[in-house]
C-alpha cells in the first residue's frame, strides 16, 4: 500500500514538472515572435528613413546618347556636389536632346535635362507640346554648343555637300533637329543618313560618306581625336541673319583642333544654346524641394566647375543670362534675385567707403546725386570686380 501511495506521488509530481515545462515552452513559443518584432521595429524604422532620405534627396538629370557633351556635363554635377544621402545627382542616359524636352514634362522620376534652345523652339513652334511654355521652365543657360560639320578633305565647302550622303546622328536625336534646321536655312539638301558619331567616323573616313554633323562643345574630345592626314576637315559655316532665335555665331580655332585646324586659322560656324530645364513644379511640392535643394547647392559653386578636370564650357556658363521666352524655374529666380541684392549692398558699402576717404558723406548729397552717383559707381566697379 505504501508504495502504491509513494508511486502515485512520484507520478503526480512528475505530470506536476510535465505541465510546468509544458507551459513554460508554450509561452516561449508564443512569445518569440513578439520579441522577434520588437527586435526587428527598429532595424525597419532605420530603413525607413533611409529609403525615404535618398528618395528625397536624390534628383535624375538627363544626359542624351550621342555622350559628347551632355554625359560630361552631369557627370561634373554628380562629382562635385554629390554628398552621400543628402544629396545625390544620378545620370540617366536618355536617347537624345529632342527626346528630353518630352521625359522632363512627362516621365516620371525625371528631374532635370539638358536640352538646347533650338529644339525648344521647335516644340513650340510647330505646337508639339501645348502648355510648354508654362510646363517647363530653364535653370539656367549652360552655354552654347557649337556645329561641327567634318567632311573629308577634298570637301572645301558646304555647298558641295548638295546631294550627298550626310550623316545627322541618330534619327530623333537634337543633333538630327539641328542638322535638319541648318541645312534648310541654307536651302541645301543632302541625302540623310543615320547613325552614331564613331560609326560615321569610320564610314567617313571609307569614304561611305560625304560628311557628319556634330552638335558638341568645342573642344570636343571625340573630335579632337580626328587628324587631318587621315583625311578629315572642318568646313566653314556662315552665320546669315535667317538663324537668329536659333543659332548665334560662333568659330572654332587651331587650339580647339590642333590636327585639324592650322596654326593661326578659324574656321567659321554657328551654335545652339545649351540650358539646364526643369518642369514647373509648384512651390510647395516635393519636387519643387529637390530642385531648389540643387540650385542653392550648385549656384553658389559655379567656380569649381571652371577648373580642370571639368568640362571647359563651364568656363562659359553666366546664371544670369535669360533665354527669351522662356520662364525660369522660380528657385533659381530667387536665388539670382536674393545674390544681387547682397550684390548690390556689398558695392554700396564701398560706395560709402569710397566716399569717405575722399571726405565726403553721402549724407550731405542730394538724394538724387547720391543715386545718380551710386549707379556710376556701379558701372565703373563692375568692370573691376
Amino acid at each position: 500500500m505504501k508504495e502504491r501511495l509513494n508511486l502515485s506521488r512520484r507520478l503526480s509530481t512528475a505530470r506536476g514538472i510535465g505541465a510546468a515545462m509544458l507551459a513554460m515552452l508554450l509561452s516561449l513559443a508564443v512569445a518569440s515572435p513578439i520579441s522577434d518584432a520588437r527586435a526587428q521595429a527598429p532595424v525597419q524604422s532605420k530603413t525607413s528613413a533611409l529609403v525615404e532620405k535618398i528618395n528625397a534627396n536624390t534628383l535624375m538629370v538627363l544626359t542624351a546618347g550621342s555622350g559628347l557633351t551632355y554625359g560630361a556635363f552631369a557627370s561634373d554635377l554628380a562629382t562635385v556636389l554629390n554628398d552621400g544621402d543628402d544629396l545625390r545627382i544620378l545620370p540617366v542616359q536618355g536617347h537624345s536632346a529632342y527626346q528630353n524636352v518630352r521625359d522632363v514634362r512627362y516621365l516620371r522620376g525625371i528631374d532635370l535635362g539638358f536640352v538646347q534652345s533650338n529644339v525648344l523652339g521647335h516644340y513650340r513652334r510647330n505646337g508639339l507640346i501645348n502648355d510648354i511654355a508654362e510646363k517647363i521652365a530653364y535653370l539656367f543657360k549652360v552655354c552654347n554648343l557649337e556645329i561641327h560639320v567634318i567632311a573629308r578633305s577634298d570637301i572645301t565647302s558646304i555647298e558641295q555637300l548638295r546631294g550627298k550622303k550626310v550623316n545627322f546622328n541618330q534619327a530623333g536625336s537634337g543633333t538630327q533637329l539641328t542638322a535638319i534646321d541648318l541645312f534648310t536655312l541654307l536651302g541645301i539638301k543632302v541625302e540623310e543618313v543615320n547613325m552614331r558619331q564613331p560609326d560615321a567616323f569610320e564610314k567617313l573616313k571609307n569614304g561611305e560618306i560625304a560628311a557628319t554633323v556634330a552638335l558638341t562643345g568645342k573642344p570636343s574630345r571625340e573630335i579632337a581625336k580626328l587628324r587631318s592626314k587621315d583625311g578629315f576637315r572642318i568646313l566653314p559655316i556662315a552665320f546669315d541673319k535667317k538663324m537668329l532665335g536659333d543659332f548665334v555665331p560662333e568659330t572654332l580655332s587651331h587650339e580647339d583642333y590642333p590636327d585639324l585646324i592650322p596654326a593661326g586659322q578659324t574656321v567659321e560656324t554657328v551654335a545652339s544654346g545649351t540650358m539646364l530645364i526643369a518642369y514647373n513644379w509648384p512651390k510647395n511640392s516635393d519636387h519643387y524641394r529637390r530642385i531648389d535643394k540643387f540650385v542653392k547647392a550648385f549656384f553658389p559653386r559655379l567656380e569649381e566647375f571652371r577648373k580642370p578636370p571639368r568640362h571647359e564650357k563651364w568656363k562659359d556658363t553666366v546664371l544670369t543670362a535669360s533665354m527669351p521666352g522662356w520662364k525660369r524655374f522660380e528657385s533659381a529666380e530667387e536665388w539670382l534675385k536674393q545674390s544681387n541684392e547682397q550684390n548690390v549692398n556689398a558695392r554700396r558699402d564701398q560706395f560709402e567707403q569710397f566716399l569717405a576717404s575722399r571726405n565726403v558723406s553721402s549724407k550731405t548729397l542730394p538724394e538724387n546725386d547720391r543715386n545718380k552717383l551710386f549707379e556710376e559707381f556701379l558701372k565703373w566697379s563692375s568692370t573691376r570686380y
